[in-house]
This record gives C-alpha cells, sequence and structure tokens, in this order.
C-alpha cells in the first residue's frame, strides 16, 4: 500500500516536471529588453512613418498639415525633397531597404517622391526641385536638396532588389553627380549663397561624390582634389564666432574688407587664432554662418575618409580633435538646432572611421545627450534655425545609429 501511494507521488511529480519543460520549451527564450537606443529609435521612425504624406514625402514639420505644431512659424507646408531624402536616410540606416525591414514599403514610396522631382528637373543647373523657400534651404542652401538626394542615391545604387529599378536610381544619381560638378565653385565649395550655414551643404555635396565613387560612377577627380583643398586652406581661417553669427541669420552679413570678416580674438577658431599670410579665405566663406562647430565638422569628415586622408592630415585632424573637449565648440551656436546635429553627425562618422577610445567617448556622450533631448512624442525638435522635426527627428536617428555600419554602402 504504502508502495502504491510512493509511485503515485513519484508520477505526479514526473508530471508537473514534464508539464514544466515543455511550458519552457513552447515558450522559447525571454526576448531581451531593447536598449534605450533601440527604444529611442523606434519612436522616432515610428513618429516619421505616422506623418510621411500620401505623395511619399516628408515636409518641415511632417508630411500633411495637421501634423503641424501649432504656433510654429513654417517656411512652407507642402513635401519636399530635402525633408524627403534625411527621412529616407534615417529609414535605411535604421535596418530598412526596399525590400526588406518593417517599414520597406514607406522607404519605396519616398525614394518614388524624389526620382520623379529628379527625373523631372532639367539636366542644367544645381536644383531638383522648383520648389524654393523651404525651412532646410533657407538654413544649408537652396540646394541642399540636391546635395542629400544625391547621398541617399549612392547608398541605394544597386541595391533596389531589382534591375529596372537599379538602373533608374542609377541614372538620377548619375544626373545628380553631373550637376553637383558641374556647379562648384571656383574656390572648390558649394557654400551658395543664400544660405545660414552652407558649408553644412558643401559637406553633403563631398560627401555624395565620394559614396557615389565607391559605387563605381565615374566622378570627376578634380572636383574632388578640389574640395579637398579648399578644406585644407579654409581649416587656416578662424570662423567668426557665434555672437557675430546672429547678425548674419538676421540678414546684417559678415563684411570681408578692413576691419571685418576673418578676424577673431582668443579661442576663435581652428587651427589657432592667427590666419595664415600664405592662406587665402575662400572666396564664398563669408556666405557661412561661420560658427565654429559648423566649419571643423566639415573639415573633420572631409579630411578623415580613408587610411590614407588620415595619415596625411594627421596634424591638422590632431588640432581639429583637440577642440572636442570645449564646450563652446560642441555647444556650436550655443542652443541646438538642425546644424548642430548634422554636424555631429560629420564629427561621429569621422570618429567611428578610426575608433578607439576618442569614438567611445563622442560616442557614449553624445548619445546620452541626444536621448535625453527626445520629446515624449518620439520627436527631435531643434531651438534655432533648422526647428522643424522631420529634418531634426531623422539627423538624430542617424547619430543614434552612428556606431552602425551602414546598411548599403556597397553593392548587394
Amino acid at each position: 500500500m504504502r508502495s502504491k501511494r510512493i509511485r503515485a507521488l513519484v508520477t505526479g511529480v514526473t508530471a508537473v516536471l514534464i508539464g514544466i519543460c515543455a511550458q519552457t520549451a513552447f515558450s522559447g527564450p525571454k526576448s531581451q529588453p531593447k536598449s534605450p537606443v533601440d527604444v529611442a529609435v523606434d519612436k522616432g521612425i515610428k513618429w516619421l512613418i505616422s506623418v510621411q504624406g500620401k505623395d511619399g514625402g516628408w515636409g518641415q514639420d511632417g508630411g500633411e498639415t495637421s501634423y503641424i505644431r501649432q504656433g510654429e512659424h513654417l517656411e512652407s507646408t507642402g513635401n519636399d525633397v530635402a525633408n524627403t531624402a534625411v527621412a529616407a536616410e534615417a529609414l535605411l540606416h535604421a535596418g530598412n531597404t526596399p525590400t526588406t525591414g518593417p517599414y520597406h514599403e514607406n522607404l519605396q514610396r519616398a525614394v518614388r517622391f524624389i526620382l520623379e522631382r529628379v527625373e523631372q528637373s532639367p539636366i542644367d543647373g544645381l536644383a531638383v526641385t522648383n520648389l524654393t523657400g523651404t525651412q532646410i534651404q533657407r538654413k544649408l542652401g537652396p540646394y541642399i536638396d540636391t546635395f542629400l538626394t544625391s547621398k541617399l542615391m549612392a547608398e541605394l545604387d544597386g541595391n533596389m532588389g531589382d534591375e529596372q529599378a537599379n538602373a533608374r536610381v542609377r541614372k538620377s544619381l548619375e544626373k545628380c553627380v553631373a550637376k553637383v560638378e558641374k556647379n562648384q565653385l571656383k574656390d572648390g565649395s558649394w557654400n551658395v549663397a543664400g544660405g545660414w550655414a552652407p558649408i553644412l551643404g558643401t559637406s553633403l555635396a563631398s560627401q555624395s561624390l565620394f559614396v557615389a565613387q565607391g559605387k563605381g560612377v565615374a566622378v570627376s577627380t578634380m572636383a574632388m582634389n578640389r574640395v579637398e583643398t579648399y578644406t585644407k586652406d579654409s581649416a587656416f581661417v578662424p570662423p567668426v564666432m557665434a555672437e557675430s553669427a546672429s547678425r548674419v541669420e538676421s540678414g546684417a552679413g559678415i563684411g570681408t574688407g578692413s576691419g571685418g570678416g576673418f578676424g577673431a580674438g582668443s579661442g576663435a577658431g581652428i587651427g589657432g587664432g592667427s590666419l595664415r599670410a600664405s592662406a587665402k579665405p575662400p572666396a564664398a566663406y563669408s556666405a557661412s554662418a561661420g560658427v565654429s562647430l559648423y566649419k571643423g565638422a566639415q573639415e573633420l569628415e572631409q579630411l578623415t575618409r580613408t587610411a590614407d586622408d588620415r595619415k596625411k592630415n594627421a596634424a591638422q585632424i590632431a588640432t581639429l580633435k583637440g577642440q572636442l573637449s570645449d564646450p563652446r565648440f560642441i555647444n556650436g551656436f550655443g542652443s541646438i538646432g538642425g546644424e548642430e546635429f548634422f554636424s555631429y553627425l560629420n564629427i561621429g562618422d569621422s570618429l567611428h572611421r578610426a575608433g578607439g577610445p576618442e569614438w567611445d567617448k563622442w560616442n557614449g556622450d553624445m548619445t546620452a545627450k541626444v536621448l535625453k533631448l527626445q520629446n515624449e512624442d518620439g520627436t527631435w525638435a531643434g531651438h534655432h534655425c533648422i526647428t522643424g522635426r522631420v529634418a531634426v527627428t531623422s539627423a538624430a536617428v542617424l547619430m543614434l545609429l552612428a556606431d552602425r555600419e551602414p546598411v548599403m554602402m556597397t553593392k548587394k
């Protein structure tokens, strides 16, 4: 009798253990909690998707007028190429491709929006859109749509999923590259007047040529050499300080004649406080806001692209990196606007290439900074100049993903 009770007890315990094991097996391993970066990126991307226009595009503060913030001054209410291109970049770097990822269809729609406008644009001239006066154009230059589009098309080149789509992207990329090359200024930049911080436009134009060249597109060696020379020469020109830059934004301008222009006091610039006698200020530099951060970020990105670049430009790079410990340099204009985000992107890309403790510190500090600035709805908004949530949210997402390899830098 006792042995029967023991056998029954053992049988019952065994059954319970089998049930527990079965439940564990079928439920699978517990999913790991998302990191703060992944959570922030997901929120930002979901907001971008929620405000994408029916035509596939985005504008200054969203894709439809119903999403515009009350009281926000908008330069335009339609969807434009530049905001759509930077939002598409964010989707791309968040792991979506034109054929894979949870938002691949949204990326496809954005690409179609851009391609239609590039295809309709004239061969001559730098513009790829007839929409003017947008906020991002007023701040980064009237042709920022072209530069952002050229960079996006270069990353998408060869990765569209089918031969016909690849051919369409390559044709538009080649058209953009030709526009960029033909309209480079004599000093080697694209600091076209009409923007608050066109040095960032020059940076994106140069980056687009570099990525396109890596994809096998025929890019003018002369154009690449000229922008590199411009960058090296301008590194010896102390930028106009932020307090003077405020006069530029209001339309006062910066004088380049006697008693004005590039003179600077202590702590004024990158590469020392005095202008070398042999260095001539780039012709179009007076069109730039002149904030040290914007200028230094462009220089650092341009001069660090390859191992050979980092070797031959080591002295200038070291000087530029020395600015990263200066809060005045990092603060840029003094408050966080879209220009600061794009500048931080340039610095992050530069440091990530070489890696090491400098990159680790920068990425840790910037990640913490960006996470604190995110709004409850998942957006980021600038506090001066580029205030639109689409461009700033997209740039913030790209910053948070800077430690991950670009999705489509090479053909698949």
